[in-house]
């Protein structure tokens, strides 16, 4: 085959998968438009991801708006720091990612060079756009987040949301009320996400608008090696390429998700839960095993306040390995910095089993002469006095800014022993993070087939049937004689199961074949004559292209569970 980068978007545009935005206009680089197949691919994919983190896991879905105020994008750090180093040619003035020039040109470790460092690197390295060498150019941070502005002449300044992430995060005590006052919970979201790529050059792996699942699961700090369910996928085996591995230039090595905890190769059995839900969640979506692995974050490539971090990666033909997937173990740093930047509290209680006696020592202090002390800020005071470490000859507090000196005479100094029934803790939050467009270029990729077929090239999407846009075509021999009456009964029939299923009476019979193997339609019903005399169709593997014909009565249970995968065409055969 030729590029098959180029043969799967040629399908794409022609079949109705992904269109160019507004391409009557002139399309604009990082959008794209899903057509009618395309648009029904990605909410089935969308749907396998539900059916795992919803139904299976039991996290519930949320939905937050698209834009959001300044203040949330300062607590998370995006309004500082979400930036990519960018450059211009000096030839055709085009702006660049200068990390993309750097490994383009051979150049090692641009992600921790600091500007002027890679703008030295990349001195010798050619233009993408042009081909020419850069020479001396400036390298310099961009903002990645789209601004807007909130309300009419208003000054309140809002920004495109870069994840979907912060939404959940915010509304942290909410969800910690719906999940009554509980750990382990988590909550999940699936959206639009924005971030405004300096040069998006990678059809549908880069967009500057694109869709994210992402789920934040709250967890226990001491409990992050106790997964409820880690059974379910203590066995489960997999490559995993760890940053020892990637740093001596060793390949992945095969290990269950049990022996990766206990020997320390993931950071806890939450992270390797996830790592092996993700696994089995892509398989399932149709990405081949052999071109799937998972690969710790360097340490110089994690984030500061990562415990541990793995990405899915899937191979392209175009690409390489593209990061499709993100799992993290994020500590407590977004909804401590959250609590620190809104002011609300956002902690859990955790009530001991049974209440511990723990000694105290507290500060009593003389209210009727404080009070007439210092009046407005007595109140201010005492709050402060039950945290205050008393020395001989008093005790500092700190009110409103200022530092107060409170005499030892007007206070009182008791030791003693309380029940303690519980503390306050902030979770951690483990997060695995999808991204839908890139899943569904992968899935598109790796379907994407030639075969001869009687001396003919057939084109052919095998796509998994549990994602396949249409899933069963049906065709009447003859569009008369009742054979089209017939059909279209039967394609009713179908959809009323929950079955998309098309009806199909255009041209030749082995035209209509190769137009629903090109857009991976698995199974093809034909009815023929012999239909009306015995009331059996035969039905059509769009892989093997074997048929098998079968009574009109049992379709309604069969092709649910062929596209559902409870049984293989094979054993019907």
């Amino acid at each position: 085959m030729s590029d098959v980068f180029e043969n799967v978007m040629d399908l794409a545009k022609r079949r109705g998968f992904i269109w160019p935005t507004s391409e009557c206009y002139g399309a604009v680089a990082g959008f794209i438009d899903y057509g009618p197949l395309g648009a029904m691919m990605k909410r089935r994919i969308e749907d396998i991801w539900r059916h795992f983190y919803v139904f299976q896991e039991g996290y519930y879905e949320i939905e937050c708006p698209t834009i959001a105020q300044e203040a949330v994008f300062i607590a998370s750090g995006h309004v500082k720091g979400f930036s990519d180093k960018m450059c211009q040619c000096p030839h055709c003035k085009e702006y660049l990612r200068a990390d993309h020039v750097a490994d383009g040109g051979g150049v090692c470790g641009a992600a921790t060079m600091d500007n002027e460092t890679l703008a030295a690197a990349i001195a010798t390295c050619k233009c993408p756009a042009c081909g020419k060498v850069l020479g001396n150019v400036e390298v310099y941070n961009f903002n990645l987040m789209f601004s807007t502005t909130i309300g009419p002449g208003s000054q309140r300044v809002g920004y495109l949301r870069p994840e979907t992430a912060q939404g959940m995060f915010v509304d942290f005590a909410r969800l910690l009320r719906f999940y009554r006052d509980k750990l382990p919970f988590g909550a999940v979201q699936i959206g639009k996400s924005y971030r405004n790529e300096i040069s998006p050059r990678q059809g549908m792996i880069r967009l500057r608008e694109f869709t994210q699942a992402e789920a934040e699961i709250f967890v226990h700090p001491d409990e992050k090696n106790h997964h409820p369910a880690f059974s379910r996928y203590a066995n489960y085996r997999m490559p995993l390429l760890t940053y020892v591995h990637q740093q001596k230039c060793e390949p992945a090595v095969e290990m269950s998700m049990r022996e990766a905890v206990d020997g320390g190769v993931i950071a806890n059995e939450y992270v390797a839960y996830y790592v092996a839900l993700t696994h089995e969640m892509l398989a399932t979506i149709g990405i081949r095993p052999d071109r799937l692995r998972f690969r710790q974050h360097l340490p110089d490539e994690r984030a500061h306040y990562a415990t541990d971090c793995w990405d899915a990666e899937v191979y392209s033909e175009r690409f390489g390995w593209v990061e499709t997937v993100g799992i993290a173990d994020r500590t407590n740093y977004d909804l401590n910095a959250h609590a620190k930047q809104s002011g609300t509290t956002m902690t859990v209680f955790i009530q001991y089993d049974t209440p511990k006696k723990v000694q105290r020592r507290r500060i009593i202090p003389n209210m009727g002469v404080l009070g007439r002390q210092y009046r407005k800020k007595a109140k201010a005071i005492f709050a402060a006095l039950e945290t205050a470490t008393p020395s001989p000859d008093g005790a500092d507090v700190t009110v409103d800014g200022e530092t107060i000196h409170i005499p030892a005479d007007l206070f009182e100094v008791r030791d003693e022993v309380v029940d303690v029934r519980g503390e306050e803790i902030v979770p951690h939050v483990i997060e695995p993070s999808y991204g839908i467009d890139r899943m569904c270029y992968a899935v598109l990729e790796q379907a994407y087939d030639e075969d001869t077929v009687d001396g003919e090239k057939r084109t052919v999407l095998r796509l998994s049937p549990k994602v396949a846009p249409v899933q069963v075509a049906v065709f009447p021999l003859m569009s008369r004689d009742g054979l089209d009456t017939l059909s279209e009964e039967i394609t009713t029939t179908l959809q009323k199961h929950g079955i998309l299923a098309e009806y199909d009476d255009s041209g030749a019979i082995g035209r209509r074949y190769r137009r629903q193997d090109e857009i991976g339609t698995p199974f093809a019903i034909t009815v023929d004559y012999e239909s009306k005399e015995t009331h059996t169709v035969t039905i059509r593997d769009r892989d093997s292209m074997k048929q098998v014909r079968i009574a009109i009565d049992k379709l309604p249970g069969m092709l649910p569970a062929l596209v559902g995968g409870s049984i293989r065409f094979a054993e019907i055969v």
